[in-house]
Order: structure tokens, then sequence, then C-alpha cells
């Protein structure tokens, strides 16, 4: 039994870059070594779904790594808003 080839959205977006680029399709997936189906079907994938093709099968760090972020931002927009407010009550004359 074959084993399935995972490619990544960077090879893919390359790969149809290249045919774009060249104009023969064919040669480049032969080259690639990847089916001219596969290569028409990123194509399509890319052009109908812009920056969001390729989303792959995920990745759990992905999901540990946007809750990281959402709550560095947090925390950033509290510490402006501190910065501020010690500003205001430190500039009070008394």
């Amino acid at each position: 039994m074959a084993t399935r080839r995972e490619y990544s959205a960077e090879f893919k977006r390359e790969a149809v870059r290249l045919a774009e680029q060249r104009g023969n399709r064919s040669a480049v997936a032969r080259e690639l070594g990847i089916h001219l189906s596969m290569l028409r079907r990123w194509k399509q994938e890319l052009h109908h779904n812009g920056q969001q093709a390729f989303p792959g099968k995920g990745n759990p760090h992905d999901e540990e790594l946007a809750r990281l972020r959402r709550e560095l931002k947090r925390v950033e927009e509290e510490n402006a808003i501190l910065k501020k407010a010690v500003g205001i009550f430190s500039s009070r004359p008394r």
C-alpha cells in the first residue's frame, strides 16, 4: 500500500506560482513529481480562497499560540491603561 504524501502550504503556493510563471503546467507537475490534476486543484483553491487556502490539518500548538497571543494583547491593553492612569494622577497639583 502506498503512503499518502503531504505537501506544505508553501510548496503548493510555489508550485502554482511556477506553473503560472512558466505556462507549462504539465512540465512543472512532472518536475515536482505531482499529478497535473493536483496542481490544477491547488491553483483553483488558491485563486478562490487566497491566503486562507491550504489550511492543513491544523496544529495543536496553534491553539495554544492563539490563546497566548490573546492573553498578551489583553495584558498590553491593561498596561497601557495603567500608564495613562499614572500620568493623570501624577500630574495633579496638590
